[in-house]
């Protein structure tokens, strides 16, 4: 654990002095990812010198054990003042009342979709804090050598039909599909979900939307690309796929704004919206991690103070800039110029936001995972029809609820 002292001043946000309530307070933070950047560490060292009298401990734990252990000490009743976490656990702590929700400012800029990502049944329980939307990779010189254009497909049949010419007349296969038991197989299928306007679960009402026509449609296809993919898609996951499409093993996957930089020098990318479907338009899986507050520390206003902080405009902006994140606000509203999204891949990955949809928030995530990997692999191994299995699959998910 890395002790932080924190010089915390007189005021909170209300302007109202706050010497007594800051005065010899240990504030736990726990940061999942391992490591704590220079953006949230900024914030961190204004806190200490605006402050008096309280002391931070910043914990900085991996991905695959911070969540668990921060639900573990919850639940122990030892609850960490705050943590960064993924917004799939949301549903989980509000519903065992380990969490306060969120003390959002109705007016901040949030990018369309982005507080669906942390609410649940109307209730914001996180402060989004990392951002991400998905688009389409083409490796071009795959493409070309096929005898194709290097153009994005607009609909999934254009995009069936660019993988299968790379099929007919090149080594490689013409798109890379995630099957595997893990959590982006399921993200995988949502990008094509979203962009067929298709549903889990409405935020307002928790209400199970996934047995629907939108979803038959997503599954049939995803059956019809096994045929132009990489062999054994339920061996690979998504990160794999980007290890395939720099060896020059498939021609597209889909993937975030970071596997642009993941991609080897030599490559002729193009980065182009994931396609849209028959009965929608091109979207994007909306994936969040946010700042919660822990209920019983005995000092949640400081950690609601700390929370809005480093998620405010100046320090977010810093955040999603210098990590190369999806815009979690619409910055230009709050006078930024010369925007680092405002040309580039960007523009591409900012498109979708409107038309994605959230990750799905359920209290038991791994249930979630196996509704649609169970789907999934049925079509990839041909198990069931696609009738069956999307019924099978909504289903499981009114249990996972």
């Amino acid at each position: 654990m890395k002790s932080v002292k924190l010089t915390l001043g007189a005021a909170l946000l209300s302007g109202v002095a706050s010497t007594a309530m800051a005065a010899d307070k240990e504030v736990h933070f726990i940061m999942c990812g391992g490591e704590v950047r220079a953006a949230d560490q900024a914030v961190v060292d204004q806190f200490e010198a605006d402050y008096e009298g309280v002391k931070v401990n910043l914990e900085a734990v991996p991905w695959g054990t911070c969540q668990d252990k921060s639900l573990t000490l919850a639940a122990a009743g030892d609850p960490p003042s705050i943590a960064y976490m993924g917004s799939r656990t949301l549903r989980q702590l509000a519903k065992n009342d380990l969490i306060v929700p969120a003390e959002i400012d109705p007016s901040t800029p949030y990018q369309p979709g982005v507080l669906n990502t942390v609410t649940v049944e109307g209730t914001a329980w996180g402060y989004p804090h990392a951002f991400s939307t998905k688009a389409l990779y083409l490796n071009c010189d795959i493409i070309e050598a096929s005898g194709q254009a290097c153009e994005a497909p607009a609909t999934w049949d254009a995009m069936y039909d660019l993988a299968k010419g790379v099929v007919d007349n090149t080594d490689a296969a013409g798109v890379g599909l995630a099957g595997k038991d893990f959590d982006n197989t399921m993200h995988q299928f949502l990008n094509y979900l979203y962009s067929n306007g298709g549903a889990v679960i409405d935020s307002a009402s928790g209400k199970n939307m996934l047995d629907s026509k939108e979803t038959r449609e997503t599954l049939e296809f995803y059956g019809k690309l096994v045929d132009v993919a990489q062999d054994g898609p339920t061996a690979w996951e998504r990160d794999q796929l980007r290890d395939l499409f720099n060896d020059g093993q498939i021609a597209m996957y889909v993937s975030g704004p970071w596997g642009h930089n993941q991609h080897n020098e030599g490559i002729n990318q193009k980065v182009v919206p994931v396609p849209a479907g028959p009965s929608g338009t091109s979207g994007s899986i909306l994936i969040t991690d946010s700042i919660v507050v822990f209920k019983g520390s005995g000092h949640e206003d400081l950690a609601q103070e700390l929370a809005k902080r480093i998620t405010s405009g100046d320090s977010q902006y810093d955040l999603d800039s210098s990590w190369g994140l999806t815009p979690i606000l619409d910055y230009s509203k709050l006078g930024k110029e010369d925007l680092y999204y405002a040309d580039g891949i960007w523009p591409t990955f900012t498109a979708s936001i409107a038309t994605g949809g959230p990750e799905p928030l359920v209290e038991d995530f791994k249930s979630l995972q196996s509704v649609f990997t169970n789907m999934v692999q049925g079509i990839i191994l041909k198990d069931d029809t696609v009738d069956n299995l999307v019924t099978i699959a909504a289903e499981e998910l009114d249990d996972a609820l």
